[in-house]
């Protein structure tokens, strides 16, 4: 196991393109970054995702073990934890 795969906290949080009843429909929302690869936000505690995304942010709470099933079925290259929205870029608000 990598340094990295230590930090991850054993419940992440990530932010979803629409609020779902059922969270096994939630579409979890994956970014862009300026050079091109794929970018998964995910959050080390709910204050932090509100904090960084904001209170009206569609959201969805997994095990980080799951982090691996939902790489495969929708890859991504980075994991990016508790990393601040800038105001304004915050889909689905």
């Amino acid at each position: 196991m990598t340094s990295a795969a230590r930090e991850i906290p054993p419940i992440v949080y990530l932010p979803c393109i629409e609020r779902v009843t059922d969270p096994a429909d939630a579409v979890i929302e994956l970014r862009r970054t300026k050079d091109g690869r794929t970018a998964l936000l995910a959050y080390s505690a709910f204050d932090r995702f509100q904090r960084c995304c904001g209170d009206l942010k569609p959201w969805v709470a997994l095990p980080s073990v799951a982090l691996e099933a939902l790489h495969r079925a929708d890859p991504f290259d980075l994991l990016l934890l508790d990393v601040v929205t800038p105001e304004g870029q915050v889909p689905g608000e």
